[in-house]
């Protein structure tokens, strides 16, 4: 397997004896290089001495040599400056894009026992797979890890906001609308939430700020909420200034109605109440994205997204289906997600994006005060020895999870390594 191979020259899992090239040069690999895991070579950068002469370039890896060519990698000047090809097997000859000369080819097998503990981990449907050396490892490599991992998972997160910034020419404003609705979804309705969020136009909904029951018009309206003929007097009027409003404004088409999941949901977690606490959040609030942008500690940007529902929704949950009688404000737990999802993000993607290293001190320093999330996947990494003391602790375990244990990715992992390499239970 390609995978092994690739683990096994990253980490320099070589024979004890003198290495050789296929014609029987001797070889000793300095630097692995660099592992690539886009298009191009494997491993950039690798030293290698062939011969006690010193290359310095790329690597590339595979389970027979034959694959150079149905890879068509002779023809990519990608893989020009290749100074050593690894494989499994030598089934012929290789040569690189702009000379006839053979490429060095080294043969490596990956450990018999490495094989076997990768197959375990691949096969068995404990999780995670590698329970058992967990409450061996050292406390720094557990610590180095995470801290990794919370780098990661933030940097997707701040990927995904600037790939919105491009889609919305630049609008920080729109994109945090966009990036805060998806978050109200909490994990079921998120894609809808993010779909409906694309069509509001909120130029429209600013020059109506001073009157919530056109805000709501123009949100369900546009979520596909407003569709059907329900018997409720409140419901009827948002039809009607819908209506006015769409025509005034030629928005976009609405959403479909449809796609809103509402199949085990409580009441204060329907579309209908989180679309209802947007717009009152967006009512009351202006330039929300400066303000959160200026906020300099948790409890003031809490205050920021805090938000209630107007007279209809605080004993509804659905247009016609009445409930107790609450103000429907976001819980604490609420709010500290969104600042883990929205907040937190921008902080880093803006700035980035300024050269403004402030808001990056200041987005580790939220994490770093909010307490960690109480979940299902921090409860079982908690099982196994790894607490999270914070949020950044608990992000991280949620990326290894998802990134990682899920994929079973488990040759990127630094406690797979630990397992794959040094454990020694069976």
């Amino acid at each position: 397997m390609e995978q092994l191979l690739h683990f096994a020259w990253k980490h320099k899992l070589f024979p004890l004896s003198t290495l050789k090239t296929i014609d029987g040069e001797t070889m000793e690999v300095i630097d692995p290089g660099m592992e690539n895991n886009h298009s191009g070579p494997d491993f950039f950068n690798a030293k290698i001495k062939i011969n006690n002469v010193l290359w310095v370039g790329n690597v590339e890896i595979h389970e027979k040599s034959s694959y150079w060519y149905s890879h068509a990698h002779h023809l990519d000047p990608a893989y020009a400056n290749v100074i050593l090809h690894v494989v499994e097997k030598a089934d012929t000859d290789i040569t690189r894009y702009d000379s006839t000369d053979n490429i060095p080819q080294f043969i490596l097998s990956c450990p018999d026992e490495v094989k076997r503990k990768y197959h375990l981990l691949r096969r068995t449907d404990t999780y995670p797979a590698c329970y058992a050396i967990i409450r061996q490892l050292p406390k720094i490599i557990i610590h180095s890890w995470m801290t990794a991992l919370q780098a990661e998972r933030f940097d997707q997160k701040a990927k995904s906001i600037s790939n919105r910034l491009q889609l919305c020419n630049g609008n920080w404003e729109q994109v945090l609308f966009i990036t805060l609705a998806r978050n109200f979804g909490f994990g079921l309705n998120n894609e809808t939430f993010e779909a409906w969020a694309r069509r509001i136009n909120l130029a429209a909904v600013g020059k109506h700020k001073d009157d919530i029951q056109q805000v709501e018009a123009i949100f369900f309206g546009m979520a596909g909420l407003l569709g059907q003929q329900i018997n409720d007097s409140y419901y009827q009027l948002l039809q009607k200034e819908f209506h006015y409003l769409n025509h005034k404004f030629c928005f976009e088409p609405p959403l479909q109605g449809e796609l809103w999941k509402l199949l085990r949901i409580r009441p204060q977690a329907f579309p209908h109440t989180k679309v209802a606490q947007l717009a009152y959040l967006y009512q009351h609030q202006e330039a929300l994205f400066s303000k959160i942008m200026e906020a300099k500690d948790v409890e003031t940007t809490k205050s920021l997204l805090q938000t209630s529902v107007s007279p209809y929704w605080k004993n509804h949950y659905m247009f016609g289906k009445e409930t107790k009688t609450s103000e429907k404000k976001l819980s604490e737990n609420s709010l500290n997600l969104l600042l883990i999802n929205t907040v937190i993000p921008f902080l880093l993607a803006y700035g980035k994006h300024k050269g403004n290293e402030d808001l990056c001190y200041r987005a580790s320093a939220f994490l770093e005060k909010l307490k960690p999330e109480d979940n299902y996947i921090t409860r079982q990494w908690e099982r196994f020895g790894i607490h999270a003391d914070n949020a950044a602790d608990s992000q991280a375990l949620i990326q290894l999870r998802k990134e990682y244990c899920d994929k079973r990715d488990c040759l990127r992992c630094r406690i797979g390594y630990q397992y794959l390499k040094e454990w020694k239970g069976q």
